[in-house]
């Protein structure tokens, strides 16, 4: 059975803490490992950075966090409206950042290292969606 929950944030610095617990407290639930939880907690984070620096450099957007979870699966959607990227196999490449010398440019190589699959779909001027999953140990209770 698919469980799900959605959430929509304003893109405020201040709001990327909020997604990372508010997926956390939702991914906790499974009981994942220690290291599954902090993984998908980063990956989060690692993306709603990108919305607020990047898609929605000077002015304040919705980002649209999407999670559900079947069987032993976590999919992890966040969505945002703004600039989209032209070209996402250079934005995925390890230090390429468009935010300037305070950004180390591994907002992507964060998510893809700490997640199972990772898919990014843009579209200039309409937005980025990116799409993650990460599979949870199941932990075997019956040799309790």
């Amino acid at each position: 059975m698919k469980d799900e929950i959605k959430i929509v944030i304003p893109s405020r610095s201040q709001n990327e803490s909020f997604a990372r617990v508010a997926v956390g407290a939702f991914v906790a639930r499974l009981d994942p490992t220690l290291e599954e939880l902090n993984d998908i907690k980063t990956a989060v984070s690692e993306a709603v950075t990108n919305c607020i620096v990047h898609a929605y450099r000077d002015t304040i957007g919705k980002i649209y966090i999407t999670v559900s979870a079947e069987g032993e699966t976590v999919k992890i959607r966040i969505r945002d409206y703004g600039c989209g990227i032209e070209d996402i196999d250079k934005a995925k490449q390890p230090l390429f950042t468009t935010g300037g010398e305070e950004r180390a440019g591994l907002g992507f190589a964060v998510m893809e290292s700490f997640t199972d699959k990772l898919r990014v779909r843009s579209t200039v001027g309409k937005g980025t969606t990116v799409t993650m999953q990460k599979k949870i140990s199941v932990k075997d209770d019956t040799k309790k």
